[in-house]
Order: C-alpha cells, then sequence, then structure tokens
C-alpha cells in the first residue's frame, strides 16, 4: 500500500475498508473485508508498505459483517 493510501485509512477509517481476493489459477477465495486494518501514520519518506498477508486475513470480516 502506498503511504497516501494508509494516511486515508487512518482519518475516515469507516469509509477505508480493503478487500482482500486470493486468486490460485482458477480457485478463489474471498472477498475477505479488513476494517481499521492501520495502526499508526508511516514515517515521512516512506513510499510503500508491505503487510502481512496472514496479519491482515486475522482481522478479517466476512461481508455479512461488514456492513
Amino acid at each position: 500500500m502506498s503511504r497516501n493510501e494508509v494516511l486515508y485509512g487512518l482519518n475516515p477509517s469507516e469509509k477505508f475498508i480493503p478487500a482482500v481476493v486470493i486468486v490460485d489459477g482458477d480457485g478463489v477465495e474471498g472477498p475477505f473485508y479488513i476494517r481499521n486494518p492501520f495502526q499508526q501514520e508511516p514515517d515521512f519518506g516512506v513510499a510503500t508498505i508491505n503487510y502481512d498477508l496472514d496479519d491482515l486475513l486475522s482481522k478479517a470480516a466476512s461481508p455479512e459483517r461488514t456492513v
């Protein structure tokens, strides 16, 4: 994710719900919706941030629980 995406996600967090879809050949898992995925603002000068997929998925909710 870009620094700007993280900043946007921290401010109006109720409007920012990233979705993860795992695609493996013809198989698809998801979507998994992640509310409040970020804990802190990235340092100035950071261009991108990589998150551990298992970490993100541990915070995921089904589509029914995101409403």
